[in-house]
């Protein structure tokens, strides 16, 4: 679908004239801040908020295709894909009425206004796995910020059984438990290939006046991040509150000695688009370069509307410290080559 749109308003809502009832569809929305997943129905009102992609089985004759029907209805599918364009994003949703309606966002109530070309992707095609990836395709050749994923290289990793640490310790984990978890694996009879250190090796602190929030016990929402290097649990023999300059005995040992050890091929390590869940601390003398400044997030209502989520509440009130955007390069830069130097692969981003 290709139409233009003027929007003077940080969220507005556009009727498309399609009428779903009885008729299947798939979707797939986000049910929580970063979480994805599928819903079916027959009926345009069981289409949640925040749907990014949908997929309707119809039939000629039908209101969204606009052919006549014969004797005997071929079904055949349409497939519509919410554009981002701009400063705005576009997601689905249906009303009581069984329409189908668009929602545009900026997320930012600075940004009022915008024009652009397009709002949804819409297609039809009797095959729906043909139809959605020449959709994909099609996205892809008009936006061109995108790769489809037949032209992206799937990391070696993933040719190979690997561990990731966060089931068995949550924010708890230290060298050592890397270390016993590879042990357990071994005397099990498997040797897994890739090992991914998630949550809990950073350098992080809180406020003084942040309160905290654990999700079911685990991570802590409110805390950021103050220093690019690891935290004492991933130095070599480390104390608490004392940094080890020498890098040979910071991350890198771990990786070193799990990989000789223990035949990994590859370590990753995780951490959160901003730095950490509560971003970049302002007032550390360690991440001065960065120029990092307290933001407090406005939830999108639509997310909202489909689960209250207390961490989302956690992160609009203590705030987020924001790189700036000027120095965002240097502060990947310096993180990723850290990383490099100390023999990590790879990171695991959450956003």
């Amino acid at each position: 679908m290709m139409v233009r749109w003027s929007i003077f308003c940080c969220n507005i809502f556009l009727l498309l004239s399609f009428l779903i009832r009885g008729l299947r569809f798939m979707c797939v929305f986000r049910f929580k801040l970063w979480w994805m997943t599928q819903r079916m129905g027959t009926c345009g009102q069981d289409i949640p908020y925040e749907t990014q992609f949908l997929i309707v089985e119809v039939r000629n004759g039908s209101n969204l295709l606009g052919r006549s029907g014969g004797a005997h209805p071929t079904a055949l599918y349409a497939v519509f894909l919410p554009i981002l364009e701009d400063d705005f994003r576009a997601v689905l949703q249906g009303n009581e009425r069984n329409e189908l309606e668009i929602c545009l966002e900026s997320g930012d109530p600075t940004v009022d206004k915008s024009e652009g070309r397009r709002l949804v992707f819409v297609a039809a095609g009797a095959d729906p796995f043909d139809l959605i990836g020449n959709a994909v395709k099609t996205v892809e050749g008009h936006l061109q910020t995108f790769s489809h994923r037949e032209r992206k290289r799937i990391p070696d990793m993933l040719n190979w059984f690997g561990w990731c640490t966060w089931d068995a310790f949550y924010t708890d984990v230290t060298a050592e438990g890397v270390k016993r978890g590879l042990e357990s694996f071994k005397n099990g009879g498997i040797s897994p290939k890739f090992v991914i250190i998630d949550d809990g090796w950073q350098s992080v602190g809180m406020d003084a006046t942040s309160v905290g929030n654990y999700a079911d016990n685990t991570a802590n929402f409110a805390i950021r991040l103050t220093h690019i290097k690891e935290n004492h649990k991933f130095q070599k023999n480390g104390k608490e509150d004392h940094r080890v300059d020498d890098p040979a005995l910071g991350l890198r040992h771990i990786v070193t000695e799990i990989k000789e050890q223990h035949d990994v091929k590859y370590v990753y390590v995780w951490h959160a688009i901003t730095g950490h869940w509560g971003g970049v601390k302002p007032d550390v003398n360690e991440m001065a370069n960065y120029e990092s400044k307290m933001t407090y997030p406005i939830p999108s209502p639509g997310v909202e509307s489909n689960e209250q989520c207390d961490i989302l509440k956690s992160i609009a009130t203590n705030g987020l410290g924001l790189v700036n955007p000027d120095k965002a390069f240097n502060f990947y830069s310096d993180l990723h080559s850290y990383l490099a130097s100390a023999g990590i692969d790879g990171v695991k981003v959450d956003v």
